[in-house]
Parts: structure tokens; sequence; C-alpha cells
């Protein structure tokens, strides 16, 4: 079946038709960098990353965006409280941001913009909205009046006419002529971040930064923009106002928002006090390939039942496809299975092809892994009892070549030939951040640290490919 999406501007399953044939402009929203990003959080990014990974696995060139917002409210009281700049501070949870994504497998976007770093951009586009008379300005500070927008609510459907004006229709904490209303670029207070230009002195908005940061990078309109579900409103509504009042063109295709992570009958939320760190599953002895199984396992679109029960079953999972790939690996010679590459179609007898074509039906039907999921165990089952009724080695070759593909948008076989030691996965993430940032010069540096390590790094159009160097 062809590709479908979910799409929250559309309330429905759309067909993907990407603006360019054969390529998607993929922008998700990231981390804000004033604590340790929670499980809760990585659950919208694994979702992200079995999407990506899977555009990729169907062919598609895949350009993704994820922002590091490294400036607002939270983050400069933060910072203050702990009497540390604000650019330390926000360095040190980025680091560990990326620490925790290559723990769970996550593959680098191509770009990593950072808000900071994207000022100039906001305040060119902030300028064009005030050039179109969509804003006003208070005490300094520029506004979006949503009025302007006939458009507004078309993503969340919510009735401005029926909000409270007190209601919590954005996350900014200033000031404004109508409460429904938001900030574009906040005037300057003691004491905290700004940037002077031709707004006055001040820092950009957080939505507005999402938008210049997208338009920067992948263009006025772009292919999909994801989130968490909490993104949809105010947020993503924002930025479709400000974004399509800027330019008159439809800002992304598609919307797709996962659901929460829920711990008892609440969402896992810093709010609520219920969170947890990947950090501390692991000092709990959790593998983090059984968190990740864990928390692509459900829809995306479904919330998730965070439980340790359900976190042992994810391990037991883990363990049975590492089992197979075990006993596939022996029963298989490596000469065979360079062999079963080119798709050995007699020595399969149809199961591979069988199961391939429900793997796709399965994630073609808006990314539904649980399906996917349920036809890898399948195969699973089906290829052990053929392995005891005892398979020529070719058979077996062709079986461990499809697991291995089906891994490449899964991320969960714990004995993949490609799999490297933690530590070494985490210095490749941060060599392409630095690539994705144009900094060559610390690109260089941990490609060398890697190589100490005994690992040697090949980039190519693909993506960087390891080897270890001390393997026979």
């Amino acid at each position: 079946m062809p590709l479908r999406f979910h799409n929250t501007l559309t309330r429905r399953k759309d067909l993907f038709e990407p603006l360019e044939p054969g390529r998607v402009r993929l922008y998700t929203c990231g981390p804000t960098v004033h604590d340790r990003v929670h499980i809760g959080n990585f659950r919208t990014f694994l979702f992200e990353d079995v999407l990506r990974r899977y555009l990729r696995y169907s062919g598609y060139e895949v350009t993704q965006v994820m922002n590091i917002t490294d400036v607002d409210d939270k983050i400069i009281r933060k910072a203050r409280a702990a009497g540390v700049p604000i650019g330390a501070f926000t360095a040190e949870f980025t680091r560990l941001f990326f620490e925790d994504a290559a723990a769970l497998g996550i593959e680098p976007a191509e770009h990593y913009p950072r808000a900071t770093e994207y000022v100039p951009e906001m305040v060119r586009l902030a300028m064009r909205l005030r050039d179109r008379g969509v804003t006003y300005e208070r005490d300094g500070s520029l506004y979006f009046r949503i009025a302007s927008f006939p458009g507004y609510g078309k993503l969340s459907g919510i009735d401005l006419g029926g909000a409270r004006d007190g209601a919590r229709v954005d996350s900014d904490e200033y000031e404004k002529e109508d409460p429904k209303d938001f900030v574009i670029w906040k005037a300057h207070r003691e004491g905290e971040a700004w940037w002077d230009g031709e707004l006055g002195p001040g820092r950009p908005g957080w939505h507005l930064e999402c938008s210049a940061m997208a338009m920067e990078l992948l263009g006025e309109s772009f292919d999909i923009h994801t989130g968490g579900v909490d993104n949809v409103f105010p947020h993503h509504e924002n930025e479709i106002a400000q974004s399509e009042s800027a330019t008159g063109r439809p800002f992304a295709r598609y919307w797709l928002h996962a659901q929460h992570l829920v711990v008892g009958d609440r969402k896992m939320a810093k709010s609520v006090g219920n969170v947890l760190a990947l950090r501390d599953l692991l000092e709990q002895g959790a593998d983090p390939l059984a968190v990740r199984y864990l928390l692509i396992a459900a829809h995306y679109r479904s919330p998730m039942q965070f439980t340790t029960d359900a976190l042992a079953q994810a391990s037991a999972a883990v363990g049975r496809l590492a089992d197979l790939h075990g006993r596939l690996r022996a029963a298989a010679g490596a000469e065979e299975v360079e062999r079963a590459g080119e798709a050995d179609v007699a020595a399969e007898a149809g199961l591979s092809q069988r199961a391939e074509a429900s793997f796709r039906e399965a994630l073609d039907d808006d990314l539904n892994t649980p399906r996917a999921l349920a036809v890898v165990f399948g195969f699973l089952r089906e290829v052990h009892s053929r392995l005891d009724a005892g398979v020529p080695t070719a058979a077996a070759a062709t079986w461990l070549v499809r697991l291995r593909e089906w891994d490449r948008v899964l991320g969960v076989l714990r004995c993949s030939p490609a799999e490297v030691p933690q530590g070494i996965a985490a210095l490749l993430r941060e060599r392409e951040e630095a690539r994705a940032q144009r900094d060559y010069a610390r690109s260089d540096e941990l490609r060398k640290t890697i190589q100490e390590r005994g690992y040697a790094v090949e980039d190519t159009p693909e993506g960087p490919r390891v080897k270890n160097l001390g393997a026979t």
C-alpha cells in the first residue's frame, strides 16, 4: 500500500506526496536544554527516528532539522540560579541529550540549529511580519496579532472565541494587548540574555525561533513537521500563523504528533514530578535497547503506559531477537551472507518476501510499529521452526539479511554487525553534530579520538560507517 500518515492538519490519513519527488524535508522540534531530557520526551524523539529511518528505507533522501532551544525564560532563570553563564549551562545539557540519544540509537539529523545561532534570521522574519502589518509593539516588545490570521486554529481546532482571556495560549511570560496574541520579539529585561538590532534590545520568542530556523534550513514550505502532542497548541499553531503570514504559502504539508508517555494515570512531565531520565533506568540495570524497544512498541499516536513490567517484557523481546540473530549467524557462513544480500529467492522460499511485504504494509499505514513488530516476531517463530527442521545455509543467510534490513528501521538488534560501544556511538554522534554545524576542526578532532579508541570512521553518502580496527 502507498505510504500514508495521519495528518493533524487535516484530521485524516493522507497519502504522502513530498514536494520534491524522492526527497523529504523534515523538521522536528528538539529539546529545550534546561535539564536532562526525560524518557517521555525521548518517546517523541524515537518516533521521529523511526520515521526518518523508514523514509530512508523506502528510498527517500531525507534532510532532517532538529532544533536545540538554548534560550528561554526557564533557561535564563535556572542558569542565573546556578550562577552559570547561559552558554555553559545549556552546553552541558545539550551534551547530555546527545549522549542519551546515542545510547538509544537515534540516528543523527543533518542539522541541529541552536536558537542563539540564528538570531539574525529571526530578526529578519520578525521585521517581515512587522512590514506585513500583522504585529504591534508594546513596551518595546513585538506581538503577533492573532486576529490578523483568518486560519488561526486550523491545526488544533481551537475556538478562540470561546477561549478565556486568562487561558494559557502562550508560554511566554510577558504582557500583551490581547492575551490571545503571542510575542515575536521580547524587550530586554535586566539580567536576561539579549541581542541588539533593528527591533531594539531583546530576544526572540519561542515560536519565532522554530519558524526562522525551519525556513532557513528547509525553505518556506517543506514536507513534514513533527513534535509531541503538547506542541500542537500553542506552539505549532503559532508557527503556522506567523510563517504563513510572512510568506503567503503553506508552511508544512504534514503535521505528525506523538502522544504522551504515561505513568500511573498521569503523563510524564517535569511539572508533575514523575519524570525518569534514561540515566535513571541505566543505573537500575536497564538495557538501552530495551528502553528503545519499549518506546517504539506502541503506536506513536496512542498514549503509552510506562511500567517496570513493560520494560522487562521489552528486554525479553530484545533478547529473543538477539537469539534469532545469533542462531542465523551460526547457521550461515560469512560468504553465504554476502551472496544472500543479492536476494536468493529460491533459498528463502518466499518467506522473506511475504514478511517484507507485511512489514512495509504495517509501516506504510501511519508508521504502525506494533503491527510491524508483530510481523517480525511471526517471522521469528517461522524461522526457528524451519531451522529446527534443517534448511540450507543459503536460506539462513537470506533470512539473516532480512532481519538486519528490518533493523535499519527498528534499531533494536543487540548483535547488529554495525553495533559499536556506547562511548564510541556518543563520540560519533557528537562528530555528526559538529559536521552539521560546519565545525570541521572539531569533527576532525573527534575522528582522531575515535581512531585512538580502535575504530575508523568512513563518511559515505548514506552516512558514517564505523569499522573496528581490531576486528579480523
